[in-house]
């Protein structure tokens, strides 16, 4: 069952909106804390970003990191941006030699990957901030929640807000954030419920493709719903003639972009697989699913896609 209670946030929406406020009972329940907003910005000429947490002295690992991953130019644009920013203290909270090894130029990526899940793509005050997913420059999305009067963000605690900048806001936290890290055929591998899965993609040779940059959305079917297959059905798409058989199997199980369930839970959504296929969802008694498969669980980040897990094996036509 797709989860729709959380109010849903979607790229586009928080480009033009910012953070969407969810309705109702909720939205008063979880209202943003009324923390004092940062004086620093107000007591001096408000630069940008980058400029306003080298100027607050609190930052310099962040700074240093920002300089090395390459973005101090794209933190500078017009944005507007808003950045959850780890002080230094919280960077020293990382295991010994976590830092120092992030800022050699070998680990450039990996550093990137990071710092652009700190950033939200839009402007966003502390009193626009509900429960909510929040969508990263990198791609996947943060779990935002307030509640009795604190906000956390992935678990981190947000300590001052609304550190204002010309072209976005500064939150402060006092925690790294860390992005999933593994690719989709790494956390399929890791979950243990895809064996079967994660061995037919070797064999229909899309391991690198679903390895590669992507980004993907897979709709993976679980060992489980492998077992419901004829037993000579795996046993043929195994053979080395029927592989293109397989390949156009799976590659009906994966839909370009990242699609998270706010969106496969929506009316009339609809999607072309990478197979050339098509897939839609339903909803039956609040219950969802995709193509006749029901979906148990949603929205597993991977480095380069999301991963929505399946009970039965979906067939193109």
């Amino acid at each position: 069952m797709i989860r729709t209670s959380v109010c849903a946030v979607t790229l586009s929406m928080l480009a033009g909106t910012a953070f969407a406020q969810c309705g109702g009972a909720q939205a008063q329940a979880e209202q943003t804390p009324r923390l004092r907003a940062a004086s620093f910005a107000a007591e001096h000429e408000v630069g940008t970003v980058v400029e306003v947490a080298k100027s607050a002295g609190s930052f310099n690992t962040l700074v240093a990191a920002i300089e090395a991953a390459g973005l101090a130019g794209t933190l500078s644009g017009d944005g507007p941006f808003t950045v959850f920013a780890p002080t230094d203290e919280a960077f020293a909270k990382l295991p010994a030699g976590t830092v120092e090894s992030l800022l050699k130029p070998e680990n450039k990526a990996k550093l990137v990957s990071i710092l652009t899940y700190h950033v939200v793509p839009a402007n966003v005050p502390a009193k626009s901030v509900r429960t909510m997913p929040a969508p990263t420059v990198g791609g996947q999305r943060l779990d935002v929640v307030a509640k009795d009067g604190k906000v956390t963000v992935d678990g981190a605690n947000v300590v001052k807000t609304d550190v204002m900048a010309k072209n976005g806001v500064i939150h402060v936290i006092d925690r790294v954030l860390m992005p999933a890290d593994k690719n989709l055929v790494q956390t399929a591998v890791a979950a243990g419920s895809f064996k079967t899965l994660a061995m037919l993609i070797e064999k229909a040779g899309l391991a690198d493709t679903l390895s590669g940059p992507g980004p993907f959305t897979v709709f993976a079917p679980t060992d489980e719903a492998f077992a419901k297959l004829p037993k000579e059905t795996v046993e043929s798409l195994l053979k080395p003639e029927n592989k293109a058989q397989l390949a156009k199997i799976l590659t009906f199980h994966v839909v370009q972009g990242r699609t998270y369930s706010d969106a496969v839970a929506s009316k009339g959504w609809r999607a072309s697989t990478v197979q050339g296929g098509e897939l839609t969802s339903k909803e039956t008694k609040g219950a969802w699913s995709v193509a006749g498969s029901g979906i148990t669980a949603t929205d597993i980040d991977a480095s380069n896609g999301v991963i929505h897990v399946i009970d039965t094996v979906m067939m193109p036509k």
